[in-house]
């Protein structure tokens, strides 16, 4: 059986360059959907760059957290999305 952190960093690898979703979509996706905090946690710890946390957002828009800054992630979605236009 997948905990719940490999349950979570695997939806977020499905995640496209030049896409993004939320804490709470990540949480739906995986059957969790009152576990939206928690998956920021966790998000928050990891450190492995193929998982790209950076493309999980908050729910009204704004970037959250990032465990290397917030202008760091910022900087990350902007440069993905200049790809894919």
């Amino acid at each position: 059986m997948i905990d719940f952190k490999n349950k979570v960093y695997r939806e977020v690898k499905k995640i496209q360059k030049g896409k993004i979703a939320t804490y709470k979509e990540i949480a739906e996706a995986i059957n969790r959907p009152k576990a939206w905090r928690a998956v920021g946690n966790i998000l928050s710890k990891n450190f492995d760059p193929k998982i790209p946390c950076h493309r999980v957002v908050r729910s009204d828009g704004k970037a959250g957290g990032y465990n290397r800054g917030t202008a760091k992630k910022i900087l990350l979605l902007i440069h993905e999305s200049e790809l894919n236009l």
